[in-house]
């Protein structure tokens, strides 16, 4: 019970977490295409702050709750498994994870890069880089439900 509820939690917050990643290249499509229009841009740039701080904190407790569910059997053997014994399927999906926690950051200093003044790549470039995420994900959920090794 206690090792189902961990994963629920774990997961609910990686959603959440995820929602920020698409979201946030979103905002700043749209700011790249109303850069001429002021109070669009301050809407948006209040908009991303808000939506980059929530992914930060999204993505901490996501993690704390994906760490009991890796480590956790360590400290309590009787209620949580040893998901990741003698497989590398888990050495996979925490490298993309990684590279989506550099995306989102790459996209907050993106969303700080506007704050200033200074241009953001173009609203077409943004709107394929906001593809990579979708690819990201699918390798994770591919690695956690097959665990191919």
């Amino acid at each position: 019970m206690t090792y189902l509820l961990i994963k629920s939690l774990h997961l609910l917050f990686v959603i959440a977490w995820m929602a920020t990643v698409f979201y946030l290249p979103r905002i700043l499509v749209n700011m790249a295409e109303a850069a001429n229009e002021p109070a669009v841009q301050a809407r948006l740039q209040l908009m991303g702050r808000r939506l980059y701080k929530f992914g930060h904190n999204m993505f901490g407790i996501a993690f704390l709750f994906g760490l009991v569910l890796w480590q956790g059997w360590r400290v309590f053997p009787q209620s949580l498994p040893n998901v990741a014994s003698g497989t590398h399927w888990i050495d996979a999906k925490l490298t993309l994870v990684a590279v989506l926690l550099v995306y989102f950051t790459w996209a907050g200093r993106m969303l700080k890069r506007s704050e200033k003044g200074l241009a953001l790549p173009s609203a077409r470039t943004l709107r394929w880089l906001n593809e990579l995420p979708v690819l990201l994900l699918l390798g994770v959920i591919w690695l956690v439900l097959a665990k191919p090794f």
